[in-house]
């Protein structure tokens, strides 16, 4: 028996409800046909080995403390809110406000200190459970903005037996209690984080569920695809070929052509949750300062003649088409024995560190004097996985129509944009060309991704691609057939939070911000 066989053997398909028939026990009732085993669809819609909410919960039970966190932004404003989570929180309002809280009614109330003096006035919303973020009940404290009064009542909060909520744990506690996805909850922080419109829209989508109900739809055909394995390897008797009979290869084609497409989707918004971050590089005085400013439609760097003038990186973040660009101005680079001091030596080893840490390089030069050996020498010492852009910049002295020359010019084997960046002239054509080496395809229906998602969904797909390896040979090996389909489905079944680790739930929380 091959160890394939023996894990599968071991740890069979989980079934749903308790004393459901396992594996090989099962028995084939006479003329039973494929819609038999449909009634399993549920039993089998987890992974293999799945850590689920439930199982989650028996290893460690859901929380039954009440947590409390400030959910607006630290300073001053006209409004701030503290937000409550945990059960039976009627007596907590009482004792805090003095009133007994109407479900899902915004209540004029006075905050009181224990003494009875006034904290605040404001108005006290209640959620009670399941109907809540949380799924516990929820209070949320609406008082005036300004931080010593938002920590008067967080510190109320605490006297009345609430503790500190952690980062992300009000988001986690709608996870565990099924109210959010984990891919919904990552959607929560994007949506928050979002620096474009169109990073938001996106997110919203994934809020929605849009992109969870896409990875189910996957999931679902890969539990039908498994069922019909399962059925063939536990009758072998029968002269019933049930993935002949279910026409799994074409099933599997298909399957593979939806999952290009979810891919597709999550590249996407992968731009759009993490931007790009763009280095601008070049000599001294070559324009990258002004580059920088005409993107941004601000003067955010100092512009001279005198080369040098660039000693440090200088940030800035700015959008073409919803697309975040982090873009870095570096000081210009030369030989360190030409760096006119140490501080410009210094912004020189900064300016390599930058771009080794880029997605994409700007390369200036000056349009005046053509590629010369200091430009190709940069060139040479780039990252060969870098991609770049070559940006022949001051065609306002060259008296040059702004172009775009894709295959390149004057030895440069990249693509080249001749521009102005004091003037603007040709800056759509540089937009443009980062978009199309970003990959970038403007879609409405785009959902918010992760890094982690696109690795899920590549893991997903290279099972895939094995599995119809497999079922395309004359005799296919059907262990190794199921096998492949079970990896697939916990890959893809990662993105929801259907089959992770603790530990990956920590790393994604950890990062929401207090109050959420």
């Amino acid at each position: 028996m091959s160890d394939i066989t023996s894990e599968r053997r071991n740890s069979p398909l989980p079934l749903a409800g308790e004393g459901a028939p396992k594996g090989r026990e099962r028995v084939r009732p006479e003329g039973a046909e494929i819609s038999d085993f449909t009634s399993e669809r549920s039993a089998l819609s987890r992974p293999a080995g799945t850590l689920s909410r439930e199982r989650e919960r028996e290893k460690d039970p859901l929380p039954t403390d009440t947590i409390a966190a400030i959910a607006t932004p630290p300073g001053r404003g006209g409004v701030g809110i503290v937000r409550v989570s945990g059960n039976n929180l009627t007596a907590f309002a009482i004792a805090f406000s003095g009133k007994t809280p109407l479900p899902r009614y915004a209540t004029r109330v006075d905050f009181k200190a224990a003494d009875g003096s006034i904290l605040d006035s404001g108005l006290l919303l209640y959620f009670p459970a399941p109907a809540s973020f949380t799924g516990e009940d929820v209070l949320e404290l609406h008082g005036h903005g300004g931080p010593v009064v938002m920590n008067l009542l967080l510190a109320r909060c605490l006297e009345l037996g609430a503790r500190l909520a952690e980062p992300g744990e009000f988001t986690r506690r709608a996870f565990l209690n099924d109210k959010l996805d984990l891919a919904q909850a990552e959607a929560v922080a994007d949506l928050i984080d979002a620096s474009t419109a169109a990073a938001a829209r996106s997110a919203v989508r994934s809020l929605q569920g849009e992109f969870s109900r896409a990875i189910h739809a996957l999931v679902e055909e890969l539990t039908e695809l498994r069922m019909l394995v399962e059925a063939t390897l536990d009758f072998p008797e029968e002269e019933i070929d049930f993935l002949k009979q279910a026409d799994a290869f074409n099933r599997l084609a298909q399957l593979d052509t939806r999952l290009r497409a979810v891919r597709a989707k999550a590249k996407q918004g992968r731009l759009l949750q993490a931007g790009l971050h763009v280095v601008l590089i070049g000599q001294p005085n070559v324009g990258k300062s002004s580059l920088l400013n005409c993107l941004a439609g601000d003067d955010l760097a100092i512009v001279t003649p005198i080369a040098g003038t660039t000693r440090d990186a200088l940030k800035s973040t700015i959008q073409i088409q919803g697309i975040p660009l982090h873009i870095i101005d570096t000081a210009g680079i030369r030989a360190p024995e030409e760096a006119a001091d140490e501080v410009e030596k210094i912004g020189i080893t900064r300016a390599w560190r930058a771009i080794s840490e880029a997605d994409f390089a700007l390369l200036l030069l000056d349009a005046q004097t053509g590629l010369t050996a200091a430009d190709h020498a940069i060139l040479e010492k780039l990252p060969e996985a870098l991609p770049r852009i070559v940006v022949r910049n001051k065609i306002d002295l060259t008296h040059e129509a702004p172009e775009k020359h894709p295959q390149g010019i004057d030895g440069v084997q990249s693509v080249v944009i001749s521009l102005s960046a004091k003037t603007g002239l040709g800056l759509e054509l540089l937009e443009a060309a980062l978009l199309e080496i970003a990959g970038w395809q403007d879609a409405e229906d785009t959902f918010i991704a992760r890094e982690r998602h696109l690795q899920a969904l590549e893991a997903g797909a290279q099972h895939l691609a094995l599995a119809r390896e497999e079922i395309g040979t004359p005799s296919p090996a059907l262990e190794l057939f199921a096998e492949n389909l079970r990896l697939a489905q916990n890959a893809l079944a990662e993105i929801t939070g259907e089959f992770g680790a603790d530990d990956l739930l920590g790393v994604i929380f950890s990062r929401f911000c207090m109050g959420k």
